[in-house]
């Protein structure tokens, strides 16, 4: 396994549990995380956005699907879907930029429809 498919494993493995201490383990302290309607800039931006996101996620009838995984030296793509009490993730996809082990750069697109 590369080292950018871990740092990508870990990620997915610690949003899944919603572990926030632990997805902040992979974004380097100048990492960047873009989307169509913000950027977030450093860690501390970045643990508010998914301080804002991750309780939506955690409830037992939320469903996430992973339909794509794939990586190429210190780049990683995955498309997913999901569905929230709140929202329906119809399609989402996420680039993340893995240098030194380490998260540096990521953008998220989705067309979410709320319910």
């Amino acid at each position: 396994m590369s080292a950018t498919e871990s740092v990508l494993d870990h990620h997915l493995a610690m949003f899944g549990e919603g572990d926030l201490d632990g997805i902040m383990e992979d974004y380097a302290a100048d990492a960047v995380l873009m989307t169509e309607t913000d950027t977030f800039e450093g860690r501390d931006e970045i643990r508010a956005m998914y301080e804002q996101l991750l309780p939506e996620f955690d409830d037992d009838v939320v469903t996430f699907s992973l339909d794509e995984q794939k990586t190429v030296d210190d780049v990683a793509y995955i498309v997913w879907h999901a569905e929230t009490p709140e929202n329906e993730y119809e399609y989402a996809t996420d680039t993340f930029v893995i240098r030194d082990g380490e998260i540096v750069a990521q953008t998220l697109a989705a067309k979410i429809t709320p319910k």
